[in-house]
């Protein structure tokens, strides 16, 4: 990650941002040369992707499969009725650069695995994981691990949630809190749109003061 100089625009627009003490110009600097991989973009994801977008991260990874289902809708504020049967990274994709035309977007129509985790993280300097399976957690846990590279780890199930900031060689990882995908857990759980959105408020905040060496992360 390389800090990238502000254009009068840049500086225009997070004017308000950089008046937080501790992170200013420098701060935006480093936030406009990070990439992050954010692993599904849905109730969770949606909110972590439009925040990053809006603090002027440089670069998003969006990786989610899959096409847009009446079911997301009442969660997922990326998503819209119009584009009901397209493409969920298509959708967010264009949602994005509406709030912040100078975003770069890798937009990946795949959900994390064993077989991309790594191959995706190279392309970023963090990841958020917003996946609701535990497969999908532990397996861009273990690219972290092995890439040394933090991971924000977001969860949450009917009106409880969970965070954590995870860095490698300093912290425990979500292996050591979680070593194996619990037997009775489903792919569908109950959701309230406001408590995803809550917690992927707070994993977008928590990936900008990691990369931007922005107080203690959690």
């Amino acid at each position: 990650m390389k800090s990238q100089p502000l254009t009068p625009e840049e500086k225009a627009t997070y004017e308000w941002q950089l008046w937080v003490p501790g992170f200013g110009e420098a701060g935006q600097e480093k936030l406009k040369g990070a990439s992050v991989l954010i692993s599904r973009i849905g109730g969770l994801g949606s909110l972590v992707a439009y925040e990053l977008a809006a603090a002027g991260v440089g670069r998003l990874v969006l990786a989610h499969a899959g096409n847009i289902k009446p079911s997301d809708l009442h969660r997922q504020l990326l998503m819209t009725h119009a584009q009901l049967g397209k493409s969920r990274v298509a959708c967010a994709e264009r949602r994005l650069k509406e709030l912040n035309p100078r975003l770069d977007i890798l937009a990946v129509p795949e959900n994390i695995s064993e077989e991309n985790a790594a191959r995706l993280l190279r392309e970023a300097d963090l990841a958020v994981g917003c996946a609701p399976m535990f497969q999908e957690r532990l397996a861009l846990n273990r690219a972290a691990v092995e890439q040394r590279k933090p991971l924000v780890d977001c969860a949450m199930y009917e009106l409880e949630a969970s965070l954590t900031t995870i860095v490698p060689g300093q912290t425990p990882c979500l292996a050591c809190l979680v070593p194996e995908p619990p037997a009775q857990w489903k792919r569908q759980f109950p959701v309230f749109g406001a408590v995803s959105g809550a917690i992927g408020c707070l994993g977008a905040m928590e990936a900008i003061k990691v990369l931007a060496g922005l107080g203690k992360p959690l």
